[in-house]
């Protein structure tokens, strides 16, 4: 009883209870935490290969601006924490290498080494680091399954300000722009929604649910095979640009009525 004592009062005895207690508490989480879950953490992790050849990719094509450890730079930010579906956003839209600095990356053609199994393997990677929002499934984007007439409404409310109310986007301050959307993908577009690339705010499922972004992309991909009633689109920008071609088009009759008149009146004398 003694002996027991004594251990109890040793200096590394209050360490190695703590460890007790925490490998107790760890492995009856294991036990009880669903399947599911467990699933899904080792899916957005990605396979233990992906994760080394997206290291490599990330190695050459990436970490001059974010670091070696993806920690950020001067140059570029850390991608510690986004996860990804942000990975998967940036560089199947071209914007990620980017090609020169500026306000904001542009959307333009992928490089040479980009497609479906490196980008996979590059978001694998980075969700390693500090995980972060994961790649929808097609389920979850397909427009198909939406209400265009409910993300309509969630759309007005949400993204006219910047992008327009059919999507064609818009100029922001300091240089920046909402882009247009009428190439995204429903991937990218719900990617966006719930990483906030650029100037663009974070909808996450508490603010804009899963059903909502689905609906929202029913409207965008909708819309975009919607005739224009009045002919030429002009844009799709709103009245600016309509009210534009009507003045110079006034303008231009009014010019030229002013000319034939005047014309006639000195052949007249």
């Amino acid at each position: 009883m003694n002996r027991i004592t004594a251990r109890r009062r040793h200096p590394l005895a209050r360490y190695a209870v703590l460890l007790l207690a925490l490998g107790l508490v760890g492995g009856f989480y294991t036990l009880v935490a669903p399947p599911g879950e467990r699933a899904d953490a080792a899916i957005a992790s990605g396979r233990a290969d992906d994760v080394a050849q997206g290291k490599k990719l990330f190695e050459q094509s990436c970490a001059s601006c974010h670091g070696l450890n993806a920690e950020g730079t001067a140059q570029g930010p850390s991608l510690v924490g986004v996860g990804a579906a942000a990975v998967d956003f940036q560089v199947s839209s071209g914007r990620m290498p980017l090609a020169n600095p500026g306000a904001q990356a542009p959307r333009k053609p992928t490089a040479p080494w980009v497609n479906d199994e490196t980008i996979k393997q590059l978001s694998a990677y980075i969700q390693s680091l500090g995980g972060g929002p994961t790649v929808p499934s097609q389920e979850t984007v397909d427009p198909a399954k939406g209400d265009k007439a409910k993300g309509g409404e969630l759309f007005r409310a949400n993204c006219i300000q910047c992008h327009n109310f059919v999507g064609s986007g818009g100029a922001l301050t300091q240089g920046k722009y909402a882009p247009p959307l009428h190439e995204s993908t429903p991937t990218q577009i719900y990617e966006a929604m719930i990483t906030g690339p650029q100037a663009m705010p974070v909808f996450n499922d508490s603010i804009i649910t899963p059903e909502q972004k689905r609906d929202m992309i029913a409207y965008i991909v909708g819309v975009r095979e919607e005739p224009n009633p009045g002919g030429a689109g002009l844009g799709r920008i709103g009245p600016v640009t309509e009210g534009l071609v009507a003045w110079i088009a006034g303008i231009s009759l009014l010019v030229l009525a002013a000319i034939w008149i005047t014309a006639k009146k000195r052949q007249a004398h």
